[in-house]
């Protein structure tokens, strides 16, 4: 059942790849050209990576409750960045699994499945801390606005 998720997920991931890329290899040859690169690989992740959009919405919902709660910039700001880290880690998933898909053909080998493991591992590792820094930043003003509000 596992395995049919997972080619279900690759098949799906690798329908929306664009083959007009042949000059994907080479350097881009002005600094527009490098931001729409990185744009494409935002807007890929964004449509085949499930967990991106997930922490997308999350990461966005905290945003709007800091800025809801009143807190400070700087609160804002560790929010904004540990979101921004969540997401940076998925592209970096994404990516790596894409290479690794690359190398070994997409067969089973131990080592990729453990460099696949370890950047999940590496995603969960930060969205569990930007879950620790939103609750901690934003838990304390929502309770007290509760109690003015009902008490």
């Amino acid at each position: 059942m596992i395995a049919k998720l997972e080619k279900q997920t690759q098949n799906n991931s690798h329908q929306a790849l664009t083959p007009n890329r042949e000059s994907s290899w080479q350097v881009a040859e002005n600094i527009l050209l490098s931001f729409r690169y990185a744009w494409e690989g935002v807007r890929y992740a964004f449509k085949t990576q499930r967990n991106f959009r997930i922490h997308m919405v999350l990461g966005t919902l905290a945003m709007l409750g800091s800025l809801i709660l009143h807190l400070q910039l700087v609160e804002i700001a560790v929010i904004g960045l540990t979101s921004g880290l969540v997401l940076t880690m998925e592209l970096l998933n994404t990516a790596l699994e894409a290479v690794v898909d690359l190398t070994v053909n997409k067969t089973y080998h131990e080592l990729a499945k453990i460099a696949k493991d370890c950047a999940a591992g590496a995603v969960l590792i930060s969205a569990f801390a930007a879950m620790v820094v939103a609750g901690l930043l934003l838990f304390p003003p929502l309770i007290a606005m509760m109690v003015k509000t009902w008490g």
